[in-house]
């Protein structure tokens, strides 16, 4: 139950992402499809190559691709004094998106019987992959490797369920609103990994 439960969320929140950033690039509505699509769908398409299983196994998912296309529809029909506020709710949807497919994509790994290291993989690239290949499309630098923690709390939601820690629905649907909670928190309070800086010299 919660795979599916958190698939859904998962989509509908980078669907919503994905179309709200191709209207801040004002890209035609096209574009918006194109990148709410591949924003719920991306992360999804790169996690399946990278541990073996058909990325054509993404088509069988029906239900999510209509939830994702009603998604990005309610967003273009929405009025522009709403999608003003982007800034303050955009970093929310993200957040959402991250979680969720984090947990799933471990999951997916685990039930495949990988070992750790690839639900790690899987959940950090189920995670993000799709909000990467959203940023690049839209012409900005992906979110994951420049901006506040991100990619680390989906490995650590990774970890937990590979190593068995996370068991039940309810202890995942609690990890799920642990992971929110702490992306949320580190865009809020600016939490950063460190970074060193080349300086070049003329």
């Amino acid at each position: 139950m919660a795979w599916e439960v958190l698939s859904a969320i998962g989509t509908i929140a980078f669907a919503v992402s994905g179309a709200i950033i191709a209207m801040e690039e004002e890209y035609d509505i096209f574009g918006v499809y194109l990148l709410g699509v591949v924003t719920a769908f991306g992360g999804g398409a790169i996690r399946n190559l990278l541990i073996g299983v058909p990325v054509s196994a993404l088509w069988e998912q029906e239900f999510m691709f209509q939830l994702a296309l009603i998604s990005i529809t309610i967003v273009f029909l929405f009025p522009h004094k709403t999608l003003g506020h982007w800034n303050r709710w955009g970093h929310f949807f993200d957040a959402i998106g991250l979680s969720a497919f984090a947990v799933q994509g471990a999951l997916f790994a685990v039930e495949l019987g990988l070992p750790v290291y690839a639900a790690v993989v899987a959940a950090v690239l189920t995670g993000s992959g799709g909000g990467m290949v959203r940023d690049l499309l839209a012409g900005r630098k992906p979110l994951v490797l420049k901006a506040e923690i991100y990619a680390v709390w989906a490995a650590i939601a990774g970890l937990l369920i590979s190593i068995d820690v996370i068991r039940t629905d309810f202890m995942l649907y609690a990890l799920f609103f642990a992971i929110t909670l702490l992306r949320i928190l580190s865009y809020t309070y600016k939490w950063k990994l460190p970074t060193r800086k080349i300086l070049t010299t003329s």
